[in-house]
């Protein structure tokens, strides 16, 4: 398995994966830094980790494919 196959700018699928990877980082910074209601903080990283779940497998189809 190839890591350099990761990298395909001319895919869309590279693209989302990349939004979604940032997007769950920034979503992780603001449960940690903000002071958010039980819920909120639920929700917010509820939605970090589904956006790191997809992030990571659309990298694997890059790689695989």
């Amino acid at each position: 398995m190839k890591i350099l196959r990761l990298y395909q700018p001319r895919n869309p699928l590279f693209w989302i994966m990349v939004a979604l990877n940032a997007l769950s980082a920034v979503l992780g910074w603001v449960t940690h830094s903000q002071p958010l209601a039980v819920w909120a903080s639920v929700v917010v990283t509820g939605f970090a980790v589904g956006n790191a779940v997809l992030g990571t497998w659309l990298a694997w189809r890059l790689v695989k494919s």
